[in-house]
């Protein structure tokens, strides 16, 4: 991710974006009407529209600001997904137990931050590359660590002093956001600031490795 800005999208916009996970299916059917699926993606990306989002001449300004400083779709930069942003449900609080990111083996130092979204019988992981600065904690076996460990913050990864035992489970908690870029190099809107309401689309697009 070589052109990235350490910068979060404007949040009071953000909170009124619309969005959420894509995935790619392929589908065929069959001569006798059964289908054939296959996933064409191993992971979901996800897409967001922030014009949703804008509601004063002001909150359009910083959208174009925004937008220019980027480059339009050259530079990525953080984006907060305010339906799902913490390694626990949304309206409770990280703890350094929400998540199993790892297995000591006596050997491994380096881990990276993962949330895992389970039903039923199936579950799918997700890399986390963007998490909150301050917001990270870590347990050994249920046990919070105050030190031994730090987080980088532009990619997730979390790094012991001492590899932990053989056998120990590695969890931990923590705020994220959503590495995105512009979808789009030009801004559409309508220059009559009283018309507000008849801005096009912005999309924004998720980063992935």
């Amino acid at each position: 991710m070589s052109m990235f800005h350490e910068i979060r999208f404007p949040d009071d916009i953000s909170r009124g974006a619309r969005g959420g996970p894509e995935r790619r299916t392929t589908i065929v059917e069959l001569a006798s009407g059964d289908e054939e699926r296959n996933a064409a993606w191993a992971n979901s990306r996800r897409r967001y529209d922030v014009s949703y989002g804008i509601r004063r001449a002001d909150d359009l300004a910083k959208v174009v600001a925004f937008f220019e400083a980027r480059n339009g779709r050259l530079h990525g930069f953080r984006f907060r997904d305010w339906s799902d942003y913490r390694s626990c449900l949304p309206s409770q609080v990280p703890a350094p137990t929400d998540q199993q990111i790892g297995t000591g083996d006596n050997t491994k130092k380096s881990f990276q931050l993962v949330k895992h979204y389970a039903s039923g019988a199936q579950f799918w992981t997700r890399a986390i590359t963007r998490p909150v600065a301050g917001s990270v904690t870590i347990s050994l076996n249920g046990n919070p660590q105050t030190s031994g460990w730090s987080v980088d913050n532009t990619n997730g990864i979390v790094s012991f002093a001492a590899a932990p035992g053989e056998g120990i489970a590695i969890t931990a908690g923590f705020e994220f956001d959503v590495p995105v870029r512009f979808d789009s190099d030009t801004l559409d809107v309508t220059l009559d600031i009283e018309r507000l309401g008849s801005i096009a689309s912005i999309p924004l697009l998720e980063i992935r490795r």
